[in-house]
């Protein structure tokens, strides 16, 4: 993307994390944003640090598929065009597989793989009259590398990966750009407000003090997510572990898996 000044940024989880500090990187740039989140209270510290002349804020869950088809006709109402659609809102569970229960499951692949694809269906019909257009979709380093304990987490990254991959093809000839994002860890609220389950719960103070030691700043993240948008790029590792887990699983494609489970084991005693 050539000028970012005038467009419209439609971001989701914007009350926090990736997506607060997307808003503010954006709103640098020259966007107008409309911010979505679950929590109201979030988005509306994030707008009064914004303004509200450049920022709307919307109360969404993106996994409803309804309130998402609103939503959009609701932005274009107030902005009447949007030329970037960021797809950040996610959540974890953390729980072997065995442990796991299918409406944690239903859960998480509400939020994390409905809300992308809800995302894209319904504003892609507006984003597709830019002239100059970007969907930035947020997986993970777990949607390169299977991580235990991260089952439904891993299945739905995957899945945006491949998603924004066949997407990304089926819009080549036109204006609008897609990219997939795969963050590693990232000194956000998931992990805190993760669901752990069974003996994932005994280990959840550990990870969340590893992540606040070594996870990257948001707002440094934000500010590569950006970058990789001016160079027009289709594909982001964020962090040195997603460029590792990337690296490793290329080269050697069963042996991390080995590595992982042994780290784990370690982790959990």
């Amino acid at each position: 993307m050539k000028d970012f000044h005038g467009r419209v940024a439609v971001i989701t989880g914007a009350g926090s994390g990736i997506g607060r500090a997307l808003a503010m990187a954006l709103r640098a740039e020259g966007c107008d944003l409309a911010l979505v989140d679950v929590n109201a209270a979030r988005l509306r510290e994030v707008q009064a640090e914004i303004g509200p002349t450049r920022a709307s804020i919307h109360v969404a869950d993106v996994a409803d598929r309804t309130r998402m088809a609103s939503l959009a006709e609701e932005v274009m109402t107030q902005h009447d065009r949007v030329d970037i659609l960021v797809n950040n809102a996610g959540v974890s569970v953390a729980a072997d597989f065995e442990d796991h229960s299918l409406e944690d499951f239903d859960w998480i692949v509400g939020i994390n793989l409905f809300g992308v694809v809800h995302g894209c269906k319904f504003f892609l019909p507006h984003i597709k009259r830019s002239d100059d257009a970007y969907i930035v979709n947020l997986s993970s380093m777990f949607g390169l590398i299977g991580v235990p304990g991260q089952t439904s987490y891993c299945a739905t990254k995957f899945a945006v990966r491949g998603f924004s991959e066949a997407l990304a093809a089926e819009l080549s000839d036109t204006k609008v750009r897609v990219m997939s994002v795969h963050p590693g860890g990232i000194r956000t609220n998931i992990v805190r407000d993760s669901r752990f389950v069974a003996r994932m719960a005994s280990r959840q103070s550990k990870i969340i003090d590893m992540f606040e030691r070594r996870a990257m700043l948001p707002e440094r993240c934000a500010a590569l997510i950006v970058g990789a948008m001016k160079r027009r790029k289709s594909r982001l590792l964020v962090a040195p572990e997603a460029h590792a887990a990337d690296l490793l699983k290329r080269l050697f494609p069963s042996l991390p898996q080995r590595w992982i489970a042994s780290a784990r084991k370690a982790l959990l005693k």
